[in-house]
């Protein structure tokens, strides 16, 4: 077959060619951007959606968002939040009407451009009509004034209520539970957080801190900013009783943890494992992409407040303590997992959530070369790639047949072992076949490429196509998008289990089965 030519440049050629991609690359393009023309066309209300394959509701059209300054204030007595948002937007047609994502807010005020507009508010979507059209290609300001409950009771919600406050989990789909927005991955922007808190609690945030105010009251606002773009489905928010440790990474990088300050001490094993971690995944994808890097054990254990082990928010992992208290050799390789995030799905966030394999994929390949490299034992008692990769492969049409190819998910199976093991699978065989050098230079370019933005599962084919000098498109979708596993390069002897007719796909819940189908744990 076509695919399996087999380049042999030396290394050094191939680093050369990703450099030279990585250098001649331009802006990713923006989807839904108005097209050219001799005529100014007639302004209309924007699309309500992004047409997005997971989701098909999510995310709205006829702009793109630049910039989000989120201003929460916590009132411990009530438990709730009021809130304002401002999100600075250029559009990219002429709209009479706009929307944003939205649910379980109670929205008081909406102005654009610091003028008063009318809203709707209409299941999950609050539709906004500026006092005047908006012309294409205008950038403009949207602040939406409002109160949230977080512990409302909502269809699927990004808070976590704690005792002393509350976390939040965005992902997939429920940033929106928390501040009106553009709530999907391909619409990147900067993030400043305003938070003010009690002053015996503190207040946390994605980015780094920017000042600490002390206003009347007894109140404290803390400001943070991020250096670089956030995805929605990773911002991280938090109040509690928390201790700030801050320790040195690798070239000075600064690692900030966030701790109950009453279990600090007892979660200090595990949070000093950390700058060992980011030295070993930056030997292999290169230097961290952000300004810091942390642990969120956020103050609460109870089973109930997320169905996930850890959440890559960006330049903030969240867990609960608990688990965080087991030996190293239980949690390191699944902390590798979430570190990896920071590249594969934080730096580089997923066009559409059906290239979440493109994430998950890549935290689970590395995440296991991590547990192997020093000898754990995983969850089926092996102790090497290959052999986890060989168990893999004969489960493999089984896993299309109940989760779907690998790069075609759906609601439902979105976050089942497919998108994780099956993703590694790929990877894999993408190594076996190009071989260790070309697949480390793919990796770095794709990484370089789309730092900072967006890329879909036909981006990262085209890298490896590109930097590999062969044309891997049809190996590649293959493993991808094929009902059917293909033959294993370099092993003919692996064999997949044969499928029985009556197996169907198990029905759950769209929010269910996050991350512990990761084979890290």
């Amino acid at each position: 077959m076509r695919y399996r030519s087999r380049v042999t440049a030396p290394a050094a050629a191939l680093i050369g060619t990703a450099a030279a991609l990585t250098a001649g690359s331009t802006a990713h393009a923006t989807p839904g951007e108005s097209s050219a023309g001799t005529g100014r066309p007639e302004p209309g209300p924007g699309p309500e959606t992004l047409a997005d394959p997971v989701f098909p509701a999510l995310g709205n059209d006829g702009y793109r968002a630049l910039a989000y300054h989120l201003d929460l204030a916590y009132d411990a007595t009530t438990a709730l939040v009021e809130a304002t948002t401002t999100l600075t937007l250029r559009t990219t047609q002429a709209l009479t009407r706009l929307s944003l994502d939205a649910l379980g807010l109670d929205v008081h005020d909406v102005r654009v451009a610091g003028r008063t507009a009318a809203f709707e508010q209409a299941e999950e979507k609050l539709r906004i009509t500026p006092a005047r059209p908006l012309p294409a290609k205008a950038v403009t300001t949207v602040r939406v004034t409002y109160t949230a409950d977080p512990r409302r009771t909502l269809p699927h919600t990004a808070w976590v209520p704690t005792p002393d406050g509350f976390a939040v989990c965005p992902q997939p789909n429920a940033a929106h539970t928390v501040f009106p927005c553009n709530d999907h991955p391909s619409d990147k922007a900067d993030f400043t957080f305003r938070v003010t808190v009690p002053a015996a609690l503190r207040a946390v945030a994605s980015g780094t801190l920017v000042c600490a105010e002390d206003l009347s009251g007894g109140r404290t606002a803390y400001t943070y900013r991020s250096r670089a773009p956030i995805a929605t489905e990773l911002v991280q928010i938090s109040v509690g009783d928390y201790v700030i440790r801050n320790r040195r990474g690798p070239h000075g990088l600064s690692l900030r943890d966030v701790v109950p300050a009453a279990r600090a001490e007892a979660l200090e094993p595990a949070l000093a494992l950390t700058p060992g971690l980011v030295e070993w995944i930056e030997a292999r994808l290169g230097a961290y992409p952000f300004e810091t890097y942390g642990l969120l054990p956020c103050n609460s254990d109870d089973p109930n407040a997320f169905d996930f082990t850890g959440l890559e928010t960006q330049t903030l992992t969240l867990y609960k303590p608990n688990y965080l208290l087991q030996q190293e050799q239980k949690i390191g390789s699944h902390m590798m997992h979430e570190l990896v995030h920071s590249y594969f799905g934080n730096s580089v966030s997923p066009a559409t959530w059906a290239d979440l394999w493109l994430n998950e994929g890549h935290a689970d390949f590395y995440g296991l070369l991590y547990r192997y490299e020093r000898g754990w034992a995983d969850s089926l008692g092996l102790t090497s790639l290959e052999a986890r990769m060989k168990d893999t492969y004969a489960r493999g049409d089984q896993w299309r047949r109940t989760s779907g190819p690998v790069a075609a998910p759906n609601a439902a199976n979105l976050f089942d072992s497919q998108r994780y093991l099956g993703g590694v699978l790929v990877l894999y065989a993408l190594r076996r076949l190009i071989g260790e050098d070309a697949f480390h230079a793919v990796e770095r370019t794709f990484l370089a490429r789309f730092r900072d933005s967006s890329a879909s599962t036909e981006d990262y084919i085209a890298v490896a196509s590109h930097v590999s000098g062969q044309d891997l498109s049809g190996f590649l979708r293959d493993w991808l998008y094929g009902t059917t596993t293909p033959r294993m390069p370099g092993h003919p002897d692996w064999t997949v289990t044969p499928v029985p007719p009556s197996l169907v796909s198990p029905r759950r819940r769209a929010d269910a089965h996050r991350h512990e189908n990761s084979a890290t744990l």
